[in-house]
């Protein structure tokens, strides 16, 4: 068995979406709720690299917003309900989806940035 089948990268989708080290897929990639971690503490890899700047926010309100606008114009159209209605039913879901889907989107870009070496450096360093 080849020694690269030993130790496999995990997989940047993966390594983000669990909000993992990108390198080991072992180690926190947040310290707080958005707050990225200054090194991994399994395998010590800097994440100072990793700049998501407003990309996850963007991702993440496209898709709730299509999500929500979409879902009540169907509701509208098929059943008509009232306002108050729509208001209990899309609120919370225009409120907690984005918190929901918004860290594991960073952990995301930040896997794919480190997998495509946004820093300019190798992957080993």
């Amino acid at each position: 068995m080849p020694d690269e089948m030993a130790d496999p990268a995990p997989s940047p989708v993966l390594a983000g979406v669990t909000c993992r080290c990108p390198r080991c897929g072992e180690g926190k990639l947040f310290d707080g709720y958005l707050t990225l971690a200054k090194r991994c503490d399994n395998c010590g890899l800097d994440l100072a690299f990793a700049d998501s700047g407003d990309g996850p926010a963007v991702f993440v309100i496209f898709i709730v917003g299509f999500l929500v606008v979409g879902g009540a114009l169907v509701t509208e159209v098929m059943f008509r309900p009232p306002y108050w209605l729509h208001a209990l039913i899309w609120a919370p879901l225009a409120i907690g989806l984005p918190l929901l889907l918004l860290r594991p989107a960073k952990g995301l870009m930040v896997a794919v940035q480190y997998r495509h070496d946004a820093a300019g450096k190798s992957l080993s360093d």
